[in-house]
């Protein structure tokens, strides 16, 4: 499959991989859907993702479309007013917007990577997506309508939103399917005040794997939504 992403050295995967990158998540998003129904709360869901998730997917994430895109979207935010951040600035602006979405966060299964000055979500398909499909399943309503208000708090940063599949199908099913869901991801955010120019929207389809494809809770891992924040730079 022909792909015009950006690939990342191995030796900055390997690096993320060694230094052991935190991760924050709980079990599947619990309480009551638009529906009524109460939704499970699994307490080991972190446990069957797995620690790979957060070693690779913050250093994965975030470079999928490469600087061109990144650097529209600065100009496009910078030419309709949005101010960047410098030096310690940025620092201090992510820390306080990721301690904002841990506390968001703890318990719906949406795992959070930091990398550096850029914020990874890890959002899996099992709380996301049902199998094959790229439409929200509506209890995740509540996780996304509260990272809204976030992501819509903390404005300086550019959202890259990247769908990942198995390697069940052909390269371009997959390719398809993970664009849909990334762009399901984005829409609704989007539906819910967060400025479009801010969205940089992909997907990589199974070229992107953080665990081996030739188990179920492997696949599982790799069907995902990753959503990285980069700061605005002055």
């Amino acid at each position: 499959m022909k792909n015009p992403t950006k690939y990342i050295l191995a030796a900055a995967v390997m690096g993320a991989m060694l230094a052991g990158c935190a991760t924050t998540g709980g079990g599947y998003y619990g309480g009551q859907d638009p529906y009524g129904q109460q939704q499970p709360h699994d307490p080991n869901a972190k446990t069957k993702q797995g620690a790979a998730i957060g070693a690779v997917a913050g250093v994965v994430a975030g470079l999928l479309s490469g600087s061109d895109a990144t650097e529209r979207r600065q100009r496009a935010l910078v030419g309709a007013g949005v101010g960047g951040l410098a030096g310690g600035a940025i620092g201090n602006y992510q820390d306080r917007q990721e301690r904002a979405l841990r506390d968001q966060m703890a318990g719906t299964g949406v795992d959070i990577v930091r990398q550096g000055d850029n914020i990874t979500l890890n959002m899996p398909d099992n709380i996301t997506f049902g199998f094959d499909k790229s439409d929200l399943q509506p209890q995740f309503y509540p996780v996304l309508d509260n990272l809204a208000r976030t992501l819509s708090e903390y404005n300086q940063t550019i959202i890259e939103v990247a769908g990942h599949t198995d390697s069940v199908g052909s390269d371009s099913y997959n390719q398809a399917l993970s664009v849909r869901r990334a762009e399901s991801v984005g829409n609704y955010l989007m539906s819910r005040g967060v400025v479009r120019d801010r969205f940089i929207i992909t997907g990589a389809g199974k070229s992107r794997p953080i665990a081996s494809n030739d188990t179920e809770s492997g696949r599982a891992m790799n069907r995902r939504v990753e959503l990285t924040l980069v700061p605005l730079r002055s």
